[in-house]
């Protein structure tokens, strides 16, 4: 692959095209991948490092910035408005795959854009306040993020992600199963009984 920069998509096509030895795809792309056994497909995402050597990565800070921008200017303070982007995104995020037809499709669809976004985010604040962009150690607005978005290149915030997604749909079916039996239709038997009970108490 060439040096220069390229777009993320470009990066993702290759890499899936490439064949099917993994290992030496993730060595060689500063890619990782995570397989859906629920689908058979594999899922592809670039480290936090290879993230910053494409084109997408200047479109996403520029547009985080903007957001967090926007935000300061009201008189946020800057790590309390990157905070709550964070809880915001996450928390959207979560609710659409919740409310999902398939969430092994959701999730393939929407796990590296929002990782991604996230650490475009974490770069926007650094830029921001004048630092230096993260090595390892985000700003002070993911003190309560819940995931470790630089631990293994990213590859444990995919992993974490990944599970709260499947997660959340199954606890929203489990509710909904919940919520269907309990609006179930009382048999006229069932309701015989219960009086016959209430009546020898």
């Amino acid at each position: 692959m060439s040096d220069s920069p390229t777009t993320l998509s470009t990066l993702l096509a290759d890499v899936d095209a490439a064949g099917h030895d993994h290992a030496v795809n993730d060595r060689n792309s500063g890619l990782q991948h995570i397989h859906n056994h629920a689908t058979g497909a594999v899922v592809w995402f670039p480290t936090w490092q290879k993230f910053r050597e494409t084109t997408d990565w200047t479109e996403a800070v520029t547009e985080q910035e903007a957001r967090l921008e926007a935000a300061t200017a009201s008189g946020v303070p800057l790590q309390e408005a990157a905070s709550r982007l964070l809880a915001e995104r996450l928390a959207e995020l979560l609710e659409r795959a919740a409310s999902s037809a398939d969430a092994n499709v959701f999730v393939q669809e929407n796990l590296t854009p929002h990782l991604t976004d996230t650490w475009a985010i974490a770069d926007a604040v650094a830029r921001a306040a004048g630092s230096e962009l993260p090595h390892g150690t985000p700003p002070a607005a993911f003190t309560g993020y819940p995931y470790e978005i630089y631990a293994q290149e990213g590859g444990a915030f995919a992993t974490s992600l990944w599970n709260d997604i499947i997660d959340a749909r199954r606890n929203r079916a489990l509710a909904d199963e919940a919520a269907r039996k309990a609006l179930k239709p009382v048999s006229r038997k069932a309701l015989k009984n219960a009086a016959r009970k209430a009546a020898r108490r």
